[in-house]
């Protein structure tokens, strides 16, 4: 298997294994990184997911020597499908991507698509599309000036240069820096922040920005008037209060298992 996907409590480490052409992307690679979302999405004792590189990589991006040929075999909507990974699969739970070494093009568009990101020392991300006479295509032109504003998403995409780590964290490319070689461990840190907290507050939260984030601020504040109201129906909302009462830590209700 090109993704493998590890469970650690509740949280899933799903790491590309293609270290050999520094964890590129085929067609194959891709239907295993889909697959692997979904089973992060219905398995509801599983809450973060952690994406990750084998070896000393994050990711290279697309395999130029097999994907460009590949692709055709999807139809012309086959890269709309890879940009919108994974709000198309509806996953709902945080995604965060642990980034040592190179984070280039597909692979800063796949760390770009997660909600966090933890980059290691050293680590170099960016989007050298236009040096190849292309431009990105899997969402790097959107999310990039939605994460770092505008005039800093045009000089990654315009020059097609990296920045380093320590950068990427001033200008709000990454959320956390971490030593070199530990940026898995810093995002297992992370997720078990998050794990912390009430998988339905979460799950609630990540949608108001998601979806708030292309409303105007009327609709936003609406859109999350109406997920509060989701948030006071669940379970978790009388345990968090319960918990708090008696000192103790809340015992979490999956909204799967409360579906269920």
């Amino acid at each position: 298997m090109t993704i493998q996907l590890e469970r650690e409590d509740h949280v899933a480490v799903l790491t590309i294994d293609r270290p050999e052409v520094r964890n590129a992307f085929d067609l194959e690679t891709l239907d295993a990184l889909e697959a692997a979302l979904v089973e992060l999405r219905d398995d509801p004792g599983l809450r973060v997911g952690i994406v990750a590189g084998a070896g000393s990589t994050f990711s290279a991006g697309a395999d130029l020597r097999k994907l460009p040929m590949q692709l055709p075999e999807r139809g012309p909507d086959a890269v709309l499908q890879i940009a919108r990974l994974p709000a198309r699969l509806g996953l709902r739970k945080p995604l965060i991507a642990a980034i040592e070494g190179y984070a280039l093009g597909g692979g800063c568009e796949l760390a770009l698509a997660c909600d966090l990101r933890v980059a290691g020392a050293g680590a170099r991300i960016g989007v050298p599309e236009a040096r190849r006479g292309l431009i990105c295509g899997w969402g790097g032109t959107q999310r990039l000036p939605r994460l770092i504003g505008a005039a800093r998403a045009k000089e990654l995409l315009l020059t097609g240069l990296p920045v380093d780590a320590a950068e990427a964290h001033r200008i709000g490319l990454v959320n956390r820096l971490a030593p070199a070689g530990e940026a898995l461990e810093a995002a297992r840190a992370l997720a078990a922040e998050i794990c912390a907290c009430a998988p339905s507050s979460v799950e609630l939260s990540k949608q108001a920005v998601d979806e708030g984030l292309e409303l105007p601020l009327e609709g936003a504040l609406g859109l999350e008037h109406r997920l509060l109201q989701d948030a006071i129906a669940s379970p978790n909302f009388a345990e968090g209060a319960l918990a708090f009462l008696e000192k103790r830590d809340p015992v979490w209700v999956a909204e799967q298992e409360r579906r269920g």
